[in-house]
């Protein structure tokens, strides 16, 4: 596996001086709109875009001294980008926030007026895209799905920029935080980063949630008292979704707190997973979205600059086991090597 010299500026841009990926996610849309809408007690649809706005580019302005990198949306986010620090790469999302919920297989669409070659000539050092991926739906479904991931890599191979997938895994009829799910999760996170490690699909960074679900893990500062996963069980879920990957992985923090957060990254250096590091969105900067929408931009700076940093730094002292993303294709390579040697 090799990488031309347009994705591997592009990757090093985004990642830290020893290659780790330490970024921050703020691409949210419909996600974001929401929690100020609970925030203020309000329809979605009364929330200002100008909050959005604001609110990426205070996180942007403070907290990208931090990060190496931040991913935000053409959509609201590219005054955000304008302020990140010297320091951060920039990732931009391509895809439409959410789905249409009235057709089946939460398929995919792309932001209307933006192109690979567009999101570039804004100033993207990568390109992104979620797709919301069940190895169960029907061959229909998935067969739509991997073409589309196809389309996007051929895209990004033209442009020679690189490509970050982000995976939400869910199934059919469950409940993605709910026990059902919670019990088939590692499965098809692993079924998922196998099949969209295929060169198939040019994809040079997978962006995964872990293989367990932290509130039924012993331990963790999430648990609900019912525990489906011992730490060691959840150790070897860790494991064998790394050694599916075939391209570099880097965690999300799905939503969840800063300190489960950090526990699951503990879990993932325990059990030697070779992950790349981190695109951590809502665990950094949740918590201010309540600060802003109820005492405004001073307010949010204020928590930005105690509460905001402090969360950055310690998920990025839990990167002290992540691998630089070099490794992976460098070993992938050695893998190559060696079959056309036999």
């Amino acid at each position: 596996m090799r990488i031309t010299e347009g994705k591997r500026k592009g990757l090093e841009r985004v990642a830290n001086a020893r290659g780790v990926i330490a970024a921050l996610a703020i691409d949210q849309r419909s996600a974001l709109r929401s929690l100020f809408a609970k925030a203020k007690g309000v329809d979605a649809g009364a929330v200002p875009d100008e909050w959005l706005v604001q609110f990426k580019e205070a996180v942007s302005r403070i907290l990208t001294a931090e990060a190496s990198a931040i991913l935000l949306d053409p959509e609201y986010g590219l005054p955000a980008a304008k302020q990140r620090a010297k320091n951060a790469g920039l990732l931009l999302a391509y895809e439409k926030t959410g789905y249409d919920k009235t057709v089946p297989g939460r398929l995919p669409e792309l932001l209307h007026h933006w192109s690979v070659r567009r999101l570039i000539e804004a100033g993207a050092d990568c390109v992104k895209i979620l797709l919301y991926y069940a190895p169960s739906s029907s061959a229909e479904i998935n067969d739509q799905k991997h073409a589309w991931v196809e389309r996007i890599g051929a895209e990004c191979i033209a442009a020679d920029v690189p490509f970050f997938l982000e995976l939400v895994s869910y199934a059919e009829g469950m409940d993605e935080k709910g026990r059902e799910f919670a019990r088939c999760k590692p499965g098809v996170v692993t079924a998922s980063v196998a099949e969209f490690s295929k060169p198939r699909y040019a994809v040079d960074v997978l962006k995964v949630g872990v293989p367990v679900n932290m509130a039924f893990v012993e331990g963790s500062p999430s648990s609900g008292g019912e525990i489906l996963y011992s730490r060691d069980q959840a150790k070897a879920y860790f494991r064998e979704a790394a050694a599916a990957a075939r391209v570099p992985f880097i965690y999300l923090s799905e939503g969840v707190s800063n300190e489960t957060f950090e526990n699951a990254l503990e879990l993932a250096g325990e059990a030697g997973a070779n992950f790349s590091g981190v695109l951590c969105g809502r665990a950094t900067w949740k918590d201010g979205v309540g600060v802003f929408a109820q005492h405004g931009m001073n307010a949010l700076e204020d928590w930005l600059m105690t509460e905001g940093i402090r969360n950055i730094q310690r998920v990025n002292a839990k990167l002290s086991a992540a691998r630089p993303w070099t490794e992976s294709y460098a070993r992938e390579q050695a893998v190559v090597l060696s079959g056309e040697k036999s």
